[in-house]
């Protein structure tokens, strides 16, 4: 049947709109698939967040290199089964588990950082927050120099630390950026340099502390007091 120009052009315009539909269904399969995939993904790190929030404690307890995927679940109420369907190995749950740990600490600071309206108002609020986290916490942060003396050793982790250690870096640099714009100056030092001092004294403190030695903490407040001002 031979169609006149009219016709012509309303057949045209008719599978026009028939690719315009079919391409907008396409589109649509495709986002819902997309937005199915993501819910997906959000709740499997979900899951995993929650089985490495449940392992911490007894990875805290006993170290990398004696805790097993089978002791961590032991020590939770999820199977050994659980554990091995949301993480390879018990490389990729000690990784998971100190990124989510770490996430918190390094925002411990931030309220204090924001609030202070003075250096001695900022040099209390740090020392009261590093002196409860260094009492509370310490079996989590010694998990965290396990880990990043087996980077030394276990390729896997490497990544992962030198992430948490810029973080760290980051989270003490915005702390003395703060101090010295209290006194309308700048820092002295570098952020790498001045992570690597605190770091040090934070982890020689964590060691004497874990050892019973009741002058840690005291004696890690002093000096941070002592050392903030010459910083900036």
């Amino acid at each position: 049947m031979r169609r006149g120009p009219r016709g012509i052009k309303m057949f045209r315009e008719e599978t026009e709109e028939r690719h315009r539909m079919a391409r907008h269904a396409t589109g649509a399969a495709q986002r819902v698939a997309v937005a199915a995939e993501a819910l997906r993904d959000e709740k499997f790190n979900a899951r995993r967040v929650e089985l490495a929030e449940a392992a911490l404690e007894t990875l805290g307890e006993l170290g990398f290199a004696r805790t097993s995927l089978r002791e961590i679940a032991q020590n939770s109420a999820f199977t050994h089964g659980v554990f091995h369907y949301y993480f390879s190995d018990k490389l990729d749950l000690i990784c998971c588990c100190v990124r989510h740990y770490k996430a918190k600490c390094v925002t411990r600071y931030d309220e204090v950082v924001t609030t202070a309206r003075s250096r001695a108002e900022l040099t209390e609020g740090f020392l009261a927050k590093l002196a409860a986290t260094l009492e509370n916490e310490a079996r989590m942060h010694r998990l965290w120099y396990d880990l990043r003396s087996q980077a030394m050793f276990e390729p896997a982790f490497r990544k992962d630390v030198l992430e948490i250690d810029k973080s760290l870096e980051a989270m003490i640099w915005r702390i003395a950026t703060r101090y010295a714009e209290l006194g309308n100056k700048q820092p002295a030092s570098s952020p790498a340099a001045l992570y690597a001092l605190f770091d040090g004294l934070f982890q020689s403190a964590l060691l004497r502390h874990l050892a019973g030695d009741e002058k840690a903490v005291s004696d890690l407040l002093v000096e941070v007091r002592r050392l903030l001002p010459t910083i900036c």
